[in-house]
C-alpha cells in the first residue's frame, strides 16, 4: 500500500529533498504591512529577512487553515492509500490542530495519521526524511509510524540567536534587556525540550556560540544524522558543517534555510543544529551526562522567556 508524507513549512526541509522524496509541504502564512503571504510560495525567505533587517518591520506568522490541508489530503488520496502528516510542535503552533480538523472534515478515518512532532525546523525535518525514505521503498504505515516515534525520541535541537532585537520587537522581552544584550554582544542560546523552546544561556560572542553548537555534536558520540540550519548566514552553516565533518560523516549532514516559523523571532543570523542519536543511545545515557550536555555556561544573566509562538 502506498503511503505519502505531508508536513508544514516549519520543517525547513531543503527543496531538493522535498522533490526527491515526494514530500507535500503545506505552507504557514506570513503577515506584515496588512498583507498575508504563503511561506515559500508568495514570498521568499530573502524578502522576509530583508524586511526584518532593513525596515524593522514586525513580521507575524499564522497557521494554514484546515482547508489547505484538506486540499492536500484529497489530492494525495487520489494516488495513495494512506497519508502520514507530521506537524510542528503543537506547543508552539496551531498547525497540528489545523491538520487534525482537515482529517476529520475529510472523514478518511485510519487512512490519515496526523502526528505532533513536538519539535520544529530540522528537528522534525530529519524524521520526515526518514519516514519519506521508508515510504518511497514501500514500507507500510505501521512500520513508518514506529520509525517516526523512535526517531522523534532520539532527536535533539539547539540554536543560537544573533541578537535579542527581534524578541524585543515582538514584545517577548523588554527593550532594556535587548539593549543590554546588544551592549554585551551576547548571543542567546536555546534548546527544545518537550515541544517547547527554552533558553539555555548566553554566549559571549558569535564564535563562542558556534563553538557551543559544535560541542553538542562532539558530546553525542552515536549520531545517525545532523542538520545545520541558518537564516541568513550560509557561510557559517557551511563552516560548521565542515568542522563537524572532521568527526562525523559529511554525507549525513544536511544544510537548510530557516523559515519564518522560528526565524521571525531569532531574525537574521540565527543558527540551529539538529541531530538524531542512534537507537538505544538515549536509554544508555545516564542522568549526569544529560545534565552535563545541557548545562548552562557561566555568563552575565539576561533572563529570557520560554518562547511561545501562539500565533503560528
Amino acid at each position: 500500500m502506498t503511503v505519502k508524507i505531508v508536513t508544514d513549512s516549519a520543517s525547513d526541509l531543503p527543496h531538493e529533498l522535498i522533490e526527491e522524496y515526494g514530500i507535500t509541504v503545506v505552507p504557514a502564512y506570513v503577515q506584515f504591512e496588512g498583507k498575508s503571504y504563503r511561506d515559500g510560495v508568495d514570498i521568499s525567505h530573502d524578502e522576509i529577512y530583508s524586511k526584518m533587517e532593513n525596515d524593522n518591520i514586525v513580521i507575524k506568522t499564522s497557521q494554514p487553515p484546515p482547508g489547505d490541508f484538506l486540499t492536500a489530503y484529497r489530492k494525495l488520496l487520489e494516488q495513495a492509500d494512506e497519508i502520514i502528516s507530521l506537524q510542528v510542535t503543537s506547543k508552539l503552533s496551531g498547525i497540528y490542530n489545523s491538520a487534525l480538523q482537515a482529517k476529520e472534515m475529510l472523514g478518511a478515518g485510519n487512512r490519515i495519521e496526523v502526528v505532533d512532532s513536538m519539535s520544529a525546523s530540522m528537528g522534525m525535518g530529519l524524521t520526515i526524511l526518514s519516514a519519506a525514505r521508508m515510504a518511497k521503498t514501500g514500507e507500510n504505515l505501521a512500520e513508518i509510524m514506529n520509525e517516526i516515534k523512535s526517531s522523534l525520541a532520539r532527536t535533539r535541537l539547539w540554536g543560537m540567536f544573533d541578537t535579542l532585537k527581534y524578541l524585543s520587537l515582538g514584545g517577548r522581552i523588554g527593550k532594556a534587556k535587548a539593549l543590554l544584550g546588544s551592549v554585551l554582544n551576547v548571543k542567546p542560546l536555546l534548546t527544545m525540550s518537550n515541544g517547547e523552546i527554552h533558553p539555555t544561556g548566553l554566549a559571549r560572542s558569535r564564535g563562542k556560540g558556534i563553538d557551543k553548537l559544535f560541542e553538542h555534536v562532539r558530546d553525542c558520540l552515536h549520531i545517525q544524522d545532523i542538520a545545520v540550519v541558518h537564516s541568513t548566514t550560509p557561510d557559517d552553516a557551511q563552516s560548521l558543517k565542515e568542522r563537524i565533518g572532521t568527526i562525523f560523516d559529511k554525507n549525513n549532514i544536511h544544510i537548510s534555510r530557516l523559515g519564518p516559523a522560528l526565524g521571525v523571532h531569532g531574525g537574521p543570523g540565527t543558527l540551529i543544529l539538529a541531530l538524531r542519536e542512534k537507537i538505544n543511545v538515549l536509554a544508555e545515557k545516564g542522568e549526569e551526562e544529560k545534565k552535563r550536555i545541557l548545562s548552562l555556561p557561566s555568563l552575565p544573566q539576561i533572563n529570557l522567556p520560554k518562547l511561545k509562538f501562539a500565533s503560528l
